[in-house]
């Protein structure tokens, strides 16, 4: 186990070797919706890639959910398998939003030797994400509320 600073260390580690490894800026946040973003996720347990719909306005966040359940096929079939949608996501903080990822279970940030799967599952997942959105981005940004 590690104490708090050893464990921010590491994952401050694990984030530069990340971006030395993959040296490239992602869209995460760049996504010029609102509240609509990419994320990378790792813990002791597996990484994630996800794709966050976090808007405050229910119905705004409903339809981009929906515009991304209406591409599923599309995605699923073109892009990434194994996606997991979930409609009401709930965070640690209570915040409820909704999300789509993709997962590698079996996998820890805080063991090194496993660094090299995550990054190769995060390049390949998000490079994916990516691509779709750049199709599929106008779509999903027509929205009507």
């Amino acid at each position: 186990m590690y104490s708090k600073a050893e464990a921010q260390k590491l994952k401050r580690v694990f984030w530069i070797s990340f971006a030395n490894t993959y040296p490239r800026k992602w869209m995460l946040y760049d996504t010029k919706i609102k509240d609509f973003s990419f994320k990378f996720y790792a813990d002791s347990k597996k990484a994630q890639v996800i794709i966050d719909i976090e808007n405050k306005e229910l119905e705004k966040r409903m339809a981009y959910y929906e515009k991304m359940v209406s591409l599923k096929s599309i995605l699923e079939d073109e892009f990434i398998k194994d996606l997991v949608f979930e409609q009401d996501h709930i965070l640690e903080t209570g915040k409820v939003i909704s999300r789509i990822w993709v997962e590698k279970p079996g996998i820890s940030l805080n063991n090194p030797t496993n660094w090299d799967q995550i990054f190769e599952f995060f390049n390949t997942n998000m490079a994916a994400l990516e691509n779709f959105y750049a199709e599929y981005d106008e779509y999903i940004k027509e929205i009507a509320v």
